[in-house]
């Protein structure tokens, strides 16, 4: 999985072309980022995730990338979530009320039982219609206007802006998870920089994978060594590096900076494949 090619738009969007193969698929991923679409009544990403046979070629098939997107990042973050947080009772709060904050949603309450949910948004049409969505999948849910106050009480947070500007300037709670997922590349930025840095000192840092060395705006704009950060891969298969990281970090907040990886989409269409009964 080569590093994604991100190539400036006019008017301020950028377009992702983000590959990978394994020994039974060859996918690429074809997205566009506008943050301001929501002016024009459309979606921020929008684009496709094309999957071929690796060894005859063949295109198997087109999934949906905004769909795509939303499932695997809010399953990376979940895994995270169930890896690290010492505090799973809730609330959540979900700061930015689009398809991610939505995903998220359905992943923390379907994976680590979250049964409240608190949602902030820039929008107040946004925020209450997600909170709709949490009543349908019979949470309990509300709006606050301010998300900086709300992270006093939630030990479950979850960013999910467009991430054009800080969205939060507040420390997060000793006992807090927070996944930061809106800003994937190094310009964009969700969380203030001096908080950045003393989650540096004060808390654990974990990013998704090494790309995120060169992707992780809200720890690169607070210069951050981010190649010192360890990977969700680290947790995962709980190597020296992260076990000597992590006995040195006992108290503090928890901050797992999501950038999106092609191997992701890469695990997604293995499972649409399988499912859809595409496999050799």
């Amino acid at each position: 999985m080569p590093a994604r090619l991100v190539q400036p738009l006019v008017g301020g969007g950028s377009f992702f072309v983000m590959p990978a193969t394994d020994a039974r698929l060859a996918i690429s991923k074809l997205i566009s980022f506008i943050p301001d679409n929501a002016m024009r009544a459309l979606p921020s990403i929008q684009g496709d995730v094309v999957v071929f046979d690796a060894a005859t070629g063949q295109r198997l098939c087109i999934l949906d990338g905004p769909t795509v997107t939303a499932r695997r990042t809010a399953a990376v973050s979940l895994v995270a979530a169930q890896k690290l947080a010492r505090n799973t009772d809730g609330p959540l709060l979900v700061v930015g009320a689009g398809v991610q904050g939505r995903s998220h949603v359905e992943a923390f309450a379907a994976g680590l039982g979250v049964r409240e949910v608190w949602v902030a948004s820039r929008s107040a049409h946004s925020a209450d219609a997600l909170v709709q969505h949490c009543h349908s999948l019979g949470l309990r849910a509300k709006r606050v206007d301010d998300a900086d106050a709300a992270l006093a009480a939630c030990p479950l947070v979850v960013s999910t802006t467009s991430a054009q500007t800080v969205a939060l300037r507040a420390m997060p709670r000793p006992d807090a998870f927070v996944a930061a997922v809106g800003a994937f590349t190094p310009r964009m930025v969700e969380w203030d920089a001096a908080i950045c840095r003393r989650l540096s000192l004060e808390g654990t840092l974990v990013v998704d994978t090494r790309d995120a060395d060169h992707e992780a705006g809200d720890l690169l704009q607070a210069g951050i060594d981010v190649t010192a950060v360890p990977t969700l891969g680290d947790v995962v298969t709980h190597t020296p590096a992260w076990v000597a990281y992590a006995s040195s970090r006992i108290t503090g907040p928890i901050f797992f900076k999501s950038c999106g990886w092609a191997g992701w989409d890469l695990a997604a269409a293995r499972c649409a494949v399988e499912a859809g009964g595409l496999a050799r």
